[in-house]
């Protein structure tokens, strides 16, 4: 059984989320790699539609970024596919395209793309869409920060700070905060918190979660923000904006 919350790149990996590029040009793969890493995501690679499928079957990404030319169909049914299962149903889906035409982005995102961009594009559209396809689907990745009365947790420089000043927190511990926090007083059990924190396909025991729940209230004490960290009985935790 392994546990990664001592491993600082997988940490950060989390923070701001995995995207798994399906292109077929090296080159491209490269340029997306390069622009994607600087942002602060992790990138995985797959050179087709079989890889994409395995790779998603091994662990979900937290967005999936596919090339499409429209007389290909094999990218559409990827998407139609990762639709279609409960397990992958949610992740956002970011199309990537030569062709502009009205009819090829309507075909796309009828299939079940959250976004559709045109080549030729610059990195900081390539990274506002991204970022905004998050913001929509999954807030706690959109590498923004969020406040809450005194507390305030920045993904993009993975810090955490209230008026007495920055909270030292591990990356496991902040991780959860931020997702916590991304979701105000919506209770999430410890299974729930076990894949959104530490990852699809990465089997630790639920008594993790309650360990790092403790440490992450023991972080928080100093502030007085401890008490937003709340047991449900019998349910999960949840995080307490009064």
């Amino acid at each position: 059984m392994t546990d990664f919350s001592g491993n600082q790149a997988f940490a950060k990996r989390r923070a701001l989320g995995t995207i798994l590029v399906v292109d077929d040009e090296p080159a491209t793969r490269r340029l997306l790699g390069l622009h994607l890493k600087q942002g602060g995501f992790g990138v995985d690679f797959a050179e087709s539609v079989a890889g994409a499928e395995s790779a998603i079957h091994k662990a979900l990404p937290d967005l999936l970024m596919v090339d499409w030319a429209p007389s290909d169909r094999s990218a559409l049914a990827l998407i139609e596919k990762v639709r279609a299962s409960g397990r992958s149903r949610d992740i956002p889906i970011v199309l990537l395209s030569a062709r502009g035409a009205e009819y090829d982005k309507v075909q796309g995102l009828d299939a079940g793309a959250d976004d559709y961009i045109t080549k030729p594009f610059g990195p900081y559209e390539l990274m506002a869409r991204v970022r905004a396809v998050l913001r929509r689907r999954i807030p706690h990745l959109a590498s923004e920060a969020i406040k809450v009365g005194t507390l305030t947790v920045n993904p993009a420089t993975y810090q955490a700070s209230a008026e007495s000043g920055p909270i030292d927190l591990g990356p496991t511990d902040f991780r959860l905060l931020t997702f916590l926090m991304s979701h105000p007083e919506r209770m999430y059990t410890r299974r729930q918190l076990l894949d959104e924190i530490w990852g699809d396909h990465v089997y630790v025991s639920e008594r993790t979660v309650d360990v790092h729940i403790f440490k992450l209230r023991s972080g928080l004490r100093h502030s007085g923000n401890h008490w937003r960290v709340e047991t449900v009985c019998g349910g999960g935790y949840r995080f307490r904006t009064e």
